[in-house]
């Protein structure tokens, strides 16, 4: 059975390429635009990773991260326009995995998940 993946971005043309990329390599895709439609879907969903945005119109993505982390234990991965090296501490501090900034390469992404 294919794992999936939730990817969380407000910005929906970044959203659906890492889908595509995903889907190509046989992941199921989940897709929020907010950190609520995330938490739900992470709560009622059997999800094996999460792509986090930092800048998200509800919440921001470092709180996400936490509220998530409360819950569960699958990975998490920030995928972010916020290049600073305190915004990637704090995210990897509160619970994340790894770090990707904004532009990406989808390819590195791709094997970010797989690993």
């Amino acid at each position: 059975m294919a794992e999936m993946i939730l990817v969380v971005d407000d910005e929906t043309e970044i959203a659906d390429l890492v889908e595509v990329y995903l889907k190509n390599e046989g992941y199921l895709v989940k897709k929020a635009s907010c950190a609520a439609e995330a938490l739900h879907i992470a709560d009622t969903q059997p999800i094996a990773l999460a792509l986090l945005d930092v800048m998200l119109p509800d919440l921001d993505g470092f709180t996400l991260c936490r509220k998530i982390r409360e819950k569960h234990l699958f990975p998490l991965i920030m995928l972010t326009a916020k290049t600073e090296d305190v915004d990637k501490i704090t995210g990897l501090t509160l619970g994340a995995d790894d770090y990707i900034t904004k532009p990406f390469n989808p390819l590195e992404v791709v094997a970010r998940v797989k690993t």
